[in-house]
């Protein structure tokens, strides 16, 4: 699937922003729609760390420049739920 795509960090910086912006938000719904799912911020790491298997998966395929993109991506995520978790 994603063997046509273009070897780009800004690619690899969108893919690393918008699969976890998507986990994240269904995550973010989730605990707040259920009380007891309130303090489950476990749910928000799995979503950060679905960069991981994306990663792997573009190293594998040789796309380098994609997947620094993606751990940079992978580093703006980890400091806005670093904040999230001072402001809690």
């Amino acid at each position: 699937m994603f063997k046509r795509v273009k070897d780009s960090v800004f690619i690899g910086l969108g893919v690393g922003i918008l699969a976890p912006g998507i986990l994240g938000s269904i995550s973010w719904y989730l605990m707040h729609r259920y009380t007891f799912l309130a303090r489950a911020d476990l749910l928000l790491i799995a979503s950060i760390a679905v960069n991981a298997l994306l990663l792997q998966y573009f190293f594998k395929i040789n796309k380098e420049n994609t997947g620094r993109g993606i751990i940079s991506a992978t580093f703006l995520w980890a400091f806005l739920f670093f904040f999230y978790k001072i402001n809690q």
